[in-house]
């Protein structure tokens, strides 16, 4: 296993983007566009309860080699809620595929973070020929019906509402804790993970039924089928995917490689934007 160098980040800024929606899964799903159109594409899914904008900073570092494109899943971000609630793996996959067969992807790189890496796993692992490589950042491989549990538990209960935007900003915390994210990060992501109720009131921006149906699913096996360059990122301080976790992947998927980034944790490419954007960068140029 690689370990990534550390470098504090400085001048940070989010990139630009085109606001833009595509219909999938009978939903209307929202996604960002970052351009450059013409260029290789990248196209990123966040982790659970959280948005596109979680890309905003890594879109940045890479824009100038990719067309990067940060899709929001059902329930989560400006996509639209289902009604009755409907979120499983399986369906986030399913509104994956429509997604980029409605946009037209070829040949792009998949980077998926947390609950949005084993998605991407799945994806990859039963829709063969369009992605050229696979990025998996720090994800629970084995999402156990214990764990599920838990989610589900959380999401049976109500979400604090606050009565302003201001005040939704001032409480906003990333989760799990422990993240090193320049105060600056997470104040932006902060703008934009809330959503306005109909009472004037404010919540965080995702259907709390993505958890109260969270499913378990052990996502190991799948990688025995993926056969295109693929790259674990993990932190140094989140135990997510473990030495024996990486020894098993690497048995099943021969070609992926583990890469470790330091001074972060569940969030990487947020607690270190530079330190990302380096081994991403390193494994894009060798392999694709």
């Amino acid at each position: 296993m690689n370990t990534a160098i550390y470098q504090p980040a400085s001048d940070l800024h989010p990139a630009p983007y085109t606001s833009r929606y595509v219909a999938a899964g009978g939903l209307q799903l929202h996604y960002l566009d970052y351009g450059t159109a013409g260029k290789p594409v990248i196209l990123c899914i966040h982790g659970g309860a959280a948005h596109a904008h979680w890309f905003d900073f890594f879109a940045r570092s890479v824009i100038a080699d990719h067309h990067v494109l940060a899709l929001n899943l059902r329930g989560h971000g400006d996509s639209e809620w289902m009604r009755p609630p409907a979120y499983t793996y399986e369906l986030y996959v399913s509104d994956m595929a429509e997604v980029i067969e409605r946009l037209g992807l070829q040949d792009f790189v998949l980077v998926g973070h947390s609950m949005g890496g084993l998605v991407s796993l799945l994806y990859q692992a039963t829709h063969h020929g369009r992605a050229r490589g696979l990025i998996v950042v720090d994800s629970n491989m084995r999402m156990s019906d214990t764990r599920a549990g838990v989610l589900r538990d959380i999401g049976a209960r109500h979400g604090t509402r606050y009565a302003t935007h201001e005040e939704f900003v001032r409480n906003f915390r990333l989760r799990p804790a422990g993240t090193t994210a320049a105060p600056e990060i997470v104040r932006h992501l902060a703008t934009h993970s809330g959503r306005q109720l109909q009472d004037g009131s404010w919540v965080h921006k995702f259907d709390r039924h993505t958890y109260a149906q969270r499913n378990g699913l052990d996502g190991l096996p799948f990688w025995s089928r993926i056969t295109v360059p693929a790259l674990l990122v993990k932190s140094d301080r989140s135990g997510r995917l473990g030495p024996d976790l990486v020894a098993d992947v690497g048995r099943l998927c021969p070609q992926v490689e583990c890469v470790e980034v330091p001074n972060s944790d569940h969030h990487v490419f947020l607690d270190n934007p530079t330190g990302f954007a380096h081994v991403v960068k390193d494994f894009l140029n060798r392999t694709t």
